[in-house]
């Protein structure tokens, strides 16, 4: 009845459509992520005011003791459970969805969130711009959605994470006063520091407290080439006294204000490009011609990897998919590494050094420059969707463990490990993933219905978390942490850091409206009782799940 109360009131007040019906509930109870939580009232904005009446309603309600929790959502793929929440779900995709301006001289791009990441990236290329960090979903995610995650992909090990790509954004913050983030000099942040609204309360406290602790954020940096777990505090103020909040919001996960226009930066796009797929013996042969192939002149623009194990669950699933495509003896791994440099010398050059590395490390390998024979390697990589979509069985492929990251010299002990581990619990394992970054995906066939995998599930983590934290890695790469991998922020940051994230978190969200639950201040036992009684993708049945 109250709910129904606060929908009227936000109806009579926005432009977009407000609606509070049971399947609509439904659908919008779950992302990627192995969670439930049903919203009581979707938002689809039309624009920025809309965010911004939405989130000053809930602010003034919460002041007078009564929170409601607002929630982004792009297209609902997040595997953290970072796109569910009770409270108002606002959903982007239905009309904030546009490329507001593509700079030609540039390549200077400015969208709206619900913006579909395909489509930003189709329009792009016909200008030969590219956005380079996009992850394997970008056909069903939004661009708003992999800067909430800071997300990355298979280009990531040449070209770097969505992070370096944005520019500025518009935010809405908390009390829904709307602001401009991008790089500050000392003269400009001081400016803001006198401010008298909300925005120079947060310029305020987060300046003070990256001051008071910053030799322990200093210190903190994890030495992996790409990392989502918690709060960017790094890159915030740099040495010259400049100050920026967009690197802070770049995989804040919606938990700190609600994106409401991006601007990113772009790449030159080349076509031409150099495949090769390279079978190996032993997955430490693969880990050496890895580090090798870092070491090239110019960096590939793919380095990754298929393990024996999901090949073989693949052929049994699906027995034709990799038919022609594999040696006859099944290989104990497969690199995919793409060369992409524009000028064709240099391209030739770097091809001839990588087929020495591979005559050195592989058992034997192809290479192919036309697009149609490449696309027929690149299936051997792109596999991995049939163990995600496969739901012919009761267990299912889960995303619980499927994003470590550690340096890249300790990759065979982190493939080593991940082995032992599965052997430990009596479970298939299969490995793929951006192995030039050492950042790899594996996910257990669990049976999310039986307490016993449930219990299962909880135990593998915690040994998965400690062992990847152990080997000077991060939980999560470039999926972030949402309501999975918030519990286990500790392993990678110590107790100190992440009271100081909790700290960023009340900066930001005094009373906790945005996103709450997500990220920091969440335990286990927390998001137990949030299990999902059975897991699926069915929602993706367009696409083919891909990871």
């Amino acid at each position: 009845e109250d709910m129904s109360k606060v929908a009227h009131y936000l109806q009579e007040h926005l432009l977009g459509e407000v609606m509070t019906s049971v399947d609509a509930r439904r659908y919008f109870s779950t992302d990627a992520s192995i969670f439930t939580v049903a919203p009581s009232i979707i938002v689809y904005p039309r624009n920025e005011n809309d965010v911004r009446k939405t989130t000053r309603f809930a602010w003034q309600l919460a002041e007078r003791g009564r929170v409601i929790p607002i929630t982004a959502r792009g297209w609902g793929t997040d595997v953290t459970g970072a796109a569910i929440g009770s409270g108002i779900m606002l959903v982007f995709p239905a009309h904030m969805n546009r490329i507001v301006e593509l700079d030609q001289k540039t390549g200077v791009v400015v969208s709206e969130p619900g913006l579909n990441y395909g489509r930003l990236q189709q329009t792009l290329q016909t200008h030969e711009r590219f956005l380079p960090p996009f992850p394997a979903s970008i056909e069903f995610s939004t661009i708003g959605g992999a800067v909430a995650n800071n997300a990355a992909g298979e280009k990531s090990v040449k070209y770097g994470v969505t992070r370096d790509y944005v520019k500025s954004l518009r935010v809405v913050l908390a009390n829904g006063e709307v602001i401009e983030t991008g790089r500050l000099t000392r003269r400009e942040l001081s400016k803001k520091l006198g401010l008298t609204t909300f925005e120079g309360e947060v310029y305020r406290s987060l300046d003070a407290l990256i001051e008071e602790n910053r030799d322990l954020i200093n210190s903190s940096v994890r030495q992996t080439s790409k990392n989502a777990a918690g709060y960017n505090l790094f890159d915030v103020k740099k040495h010259d006294g400049s100050f920026d909040l967009t690197p802070l919001f770049v995989g804040s996960q919606g938990t700190l204000g609600i994106i409401s226009e991006i601007t990113c930066e772009t790449e030159a796009h080349n076509p031409e490009t150099v495949v090769f797929a390279a079978f190996f013996d032993t997955t430490a042969a693969a880990c050496e011609a890895v580090l090798e192939l870092r070491k090239l002149s110019s960096l590939p623009s793919a380095i990754e990897f298929v393990d024996g194990h999901l090949l073989k669950i693949v052929s049994e699933l699906n027995p034709n998919q990799l038919k022609g495509a594999l040696p006859a003896q099944t290989p104990a791994a497969v690199l995919l590494v793409e060369l992409d440099d524009p000028a064709d010398r240099k391209r030739k050059k770097l091809a001839k050094q990588a087929r020495k590395i591979f005559e050195k490390y592989a058992a034997e390998f192809k290479e192919e420059s036309t697009p149609s024979k490449q696309a027929a390697l690149w299936k051997i990589r792109h596999a991995s969707a049939t163990l995600l979509s496969y739901s012919d069985r009761q267990d299912k492929a889960l995303p619980i463990i499927e994003d470590g990251v550690v340096p890249v010299e300790k990759l065979d002990e982190f493939i080593g490990g991940v082995y032992r581990l599965f052997d430990a619990a009596q479970l298939d394992v299969a490995i793929w993933g951006h192995a030039g970054d050492g950042n790899l995906h594996v996910q257990p066939f669990l049976d999310i219905s039986q307490l016993g995998d449930r219990q299962k599930a909880f135990r593998l983590m915690e040994e998965y978390y400690t062992f990847v934290t152990g080997l000077g890695g991060s939980t999560t790469g470039q999926h972030n942490d949402g309501r999975l991998r918030g519990p286990y922020l500790e392993k990678v940051y110590g107790p100190q850091l992440c009271e100081v994230f909790e700290k960023v978190k009340h900066v930001f969200d005094p009373h906790d409206i945005i996103n709450p639950g997500v990220k920091v201040g969440i335990t286990t036992d927390d998001v137990k009782p949030l299990l999902r009684s059975n897991y699926t993708l069915d929602h993706l049945y367009q696409h083919m799940p891909r990871n």
